[in-house]
């Protein structure tokens, strides 16, 4: 194995402490994209939200999660600042750097905190909660972008959300190339914008708002449990709860999902990486 086979990764925990599955998602993610590609990848995980604990930038390759609560709630607090000035410092190593870049992706809470950064749309409070399985709808952009090849259009994905962030063509950050990627379905039968689902923020900063690290397997054993079962039942209906069981067993949804986005991502910064090293 060379150097340019080594391959550090941050996680960055925006869970605050709250039990989910979106960490444990990325690394198995990531224990198979290493076994299946035979490099040496290694990742620390860093609690920002909870602990501030921040990476610096000595990473390859940066994978920020989901979390709850409200995208605004570190407004003035540090542990948003250093994430905000984490993004800015990748931004501006890459900008400094013509070869060697360094990579991000960011997970629903992460996403929707980047796209108050960079000015996408308007981050806002959904009606009621969205949770399940949906399909999300490709832009031309979308289709010709690196992390959904070999994806449908639409692709199927796992969405949990409050907040969500609409009117992408409201932007004055246009003239940087910012591209969105995804939609949600279109419902014109709903006085309703359209939820941007995915945003190239810039050619190295790239995210969803839903879970591409979300495993079947898992979820599935998450939703029989007897009392997430009978809640999911009860607040959407048992026709919404068959479709999501439907859905994690059919392998061209979750699990395509789940196997392709993110090591897509992974393939895109590893071979800019590599490309490099050869420079």
């Amino acid at each position: 194995m060379t150097d340019r086979n080594k391959i550090k990764v941050a996680i960055i925990d925006m869970n605050n402490g709250v039990t989910n599955q979106g960490i444990r998602g990325i690394q198995e993610v990531l224990l198979r994209y290493q076994e299946e590609m035979d490099i040496i990848l290694t990742y620390d995980l860093f609690n920002l939200r909870q602990k501030g604990e921040v990476p610096n930038l000595t990473y390859d390759i940066y994978i920020s999660s989901g979390g709850p609560g409200s995208p605004y709630d570190g407004e003035g607090q540090k542990w948003e600042n250093d994430f905000f000035n984490l993004l800015e410092d990748i931004e501006s190593f890459n900008l400094k750097n013509e070869h060697k870049k360094k990579h991000a992706f960011l997970i629903c809470h992460s996403f929707q905190m980047a796209c108050r950064k960079f000015g996408v749309g308007k981050v806002i409070k959904r009606r009621s909660t969205s949770f399940g399985i949906f399909p999300v709808f490709l832009t031309e952009e979308g289709e010709n972008d690196t992390i959904f090849n070999g994806l449908p259009n639409p692709l199927y994905t796992v969405d949990s959300r409050a907040w969500q962030v609409t009117n992408p063509d409201d932007l004055p950050y246009a003239v940087k190339n910012i591209k969105v990627l995804a939609l949600e379905k279109d419902r014109p039968h709903v006085d309703l914008e359209r939820c941007v689902m995915s945003v190239r923020f810039t050619k190295e900063i790239v995210g969803t708002q839903f879970h591409p690290e979300a495993s079947p397997a898992r979820m599935k054993a998450h939703l029989l449990w007897k009392d997430k079962k009978k809640a999911i039942i009860k607040n959407y209906g048992q026709d919404k709860y068959n479709d999501m069981l439907h859905s994690l067993d059919d392998p061209k949804r979750i699990a395509l999902t789940q196997h392709l986005v993110l090591p897509n991502f992974l393939n895109e910064a590893i071979n800019t990486l590599q490309e490099a090293s050869y420079d």
